[in-house]
């Protein structure tokens, strides 16, 4: 009998078992609120709380979410979109026309909001009827469906927004295949499965736990030891160890975003366009891709991908040219060089390649100081405009408007340099409303040129997208935007 009752016992309790993925990401996510959220471990998270209008395919196109359907007028001014019915936020609250309303104004009206640039152009956003949204353009913008697939068109919880406040982003409501439940940070955040989910049999794990591994040897042990089921991004020099692993996946493939160096333009040496040349001509970006990189990583020309709309390949990628950069520390007056502080976020790979850009500067006399700061304080700093040099890149968009729109305008949310040139605002503003992707591509092209002389920011790499994952997982996709999405993801 007693036997009985034990062996009843342990059926009942493997039945309530939790299947637990546990995702190692190389920084604590800063904020969790799409409407203020800048960085990318943000978005990871952030895929799985909140549904969008649309989202991308592995293939990059636009595919249907919480918008079933839509239509747009010949003008290319009014999209009318068709909303899932029967959708539920976490809270309780329904998903409905007066919800992704409510979205899009937040997004463009929150004091602070990163998303006011993606949606400048917005005019108006109207409820048909219930399940019937009609958002009017002030003109075309050929963008606005990509922008819809990131964290402009993810759907928050209009009550739990209103109840919150700026502290929404701690207590995250969405209509995601995971739920939030708790938070320490620098230490973990803990997801659960939404058991009301419209997708029948979503999601197909019960617990989804982040946790934040920003040295690279830390990360790599947690998934060798199955404390973390997956990582992202492993690190170039743990690849063949994740390669050969017989209980492991290595999965690298081309991604879409940029890597380099942001230069404040406001003040200090770098408000001398000479100096921001004279430092750019001391980068080798075949050496970084090789020595720091292991040969993973591409030498870049810009913020475009090769392969996406907007790379240009006459547009040649700049290489190291130390007599020029000493000629141009000369005619700024600055022959023995100059010194600045480098900020960079912790971590072995990142530490590796601010002190290979302090050696390369130091061989035309320039003086690198280097230093570490959390990443969330990193992008504070840099958003205030209160540091000189800073590492730092994008994750990328599926259009180019995404990589180069916000980071180059006058004023733009995510215009770290304090950069501004009219010139390169028409451009990048009429690039918008053409939809021949030929003529876009010219466009940018041209402002690139221009920016590549004045040079706010040194495009250096393009990364490669690098997961680790336990082979008991099953079914993760492989989308180039590098987001890890676990709503259809097994556990064997």
């Amino acid at each position: 009998m007693k036997k009985l009752v034990l062996l009843i016992s342990l059926i009942a309790g493997l039945a309530l078992a939790k299947t637990t993925i546990t995702v190692g990401l190389d920084a604590d996510p800063p904020n969790l609120d799409p409407v203020f959220s800048n960085a990318l471990v943000d978005r990871q998270v952030q895929n799985q709380l909140y549904d969008k209008l649309v989202d991308l395919g592995s293939d990059l196109k636009i595919i249907p979410m919480l918008a079933q359907s839509w239509i747009v007028e010949e003008s290319g001014t009014v999209y009318v979109f068709k909303l899932r019915q029967g959708v539920k936020f976490h809270d309780g609250t329904e998903f409905d026309a007066n919800a992704v309303k409510f979205n899009l104004e937040r997004s463009m009206t929150a004091e602070g909001s990163r998303r006011k640039g993606e949606l400048s152009l917005v005019k108006e956003v109207k409820v048909v009827d219930k399940y019937t949204v009609q958002v009017t353009l002030k003109s075309a913008f050929a963008p606005f469906l990509a922008v819809l697939s990131d964290r402009s068109g993810m759907m928050v919880s209009p009550t739990a927004a209103q109840k919150y406040g700026k502290d929404f982003g701690n207590n995250p409501v969405g209509t995601g295949p995971f739920k939030f439940v708790e938070r320490k940070r620098q230490d973990k955040i803990v997801l659960a499965a939404n058991e009301s989910y419209w997708q029948r049999g979503l999601p197909k794990v019960d617990e989804l736990i982040y946790r934040p591994f920003p040295d690279d040897d830390v990360r790599l042990a947690n998934l060798l030891s199955g404390a973390a089921t997956v990582i992202s991004p492993v690190a170039p020099k743990d690849l063949n160890s994740v390669r050969s692993n017989p209980d492991l996946n290595l999965f690298t493939f081309p991604g879409l975003g940029h890597q380099g160096v942001w230069l404040n333009v406001t003040k200090g040496a770098f408000a001398n366009p000479v100096l921001r040349r004279a430092f750019a001509a001391t980068i080798n970006r075949e050496t970084i891709d090789r020595v720091v990189f292991l040969g993973t990583a591409l030498p870049s020309n810009g913020p475009f991908a090769p392969g996406s709309l907007g790379y240009d390949p006459k547009i040649a990628v700049p290489k190291q040219d130390i007599s020029l950069a000493k000629k141009l520390l000369a005619d700024a007056g600055k022959p023995g060089g100059f010194s600045f502080t480098l900020l960079t976020a912790p971590g072995p790979v990142l530490t590796q390649l601010a002190q290979v850009y302090q050696a390369m500067a130091a061989e035309a006399g320039i003086q690198i100081k280097i230093e570490q700061v959390e990443f969330g304080t990193l992008l504070d700093k840099t958003d205030k405009k209160d540091y000189e040099a800073a590492l730092l890149g994008w994750s990328g968009r599926s259009d180019p408007d995404g990589n180069i729109y916000d980071f180059m305008r006058c004023g733009g949310p995510l215009n770290s340099s304090g950069y501004c040139n009219a010139k390169v605002d028409q451009l990048l503003n009429r690039a918008r409303t053409i939809r021949l992707a030929e003529a876009r591509a010219a466009i940018y092209s041209e402002a690139l040129k221009i920016i590549q002389s004045d040079l706010p920011y040194i495009y250096v790499y393009h990364p490669q997208i690098t997961i680790g994952a336990s082979k008991r997982l099953a079914a993760l996709p492989l989308v180039p935007d590098g987001i890890l999405r676990f709503k259809s993801v097994e556990v064997k």
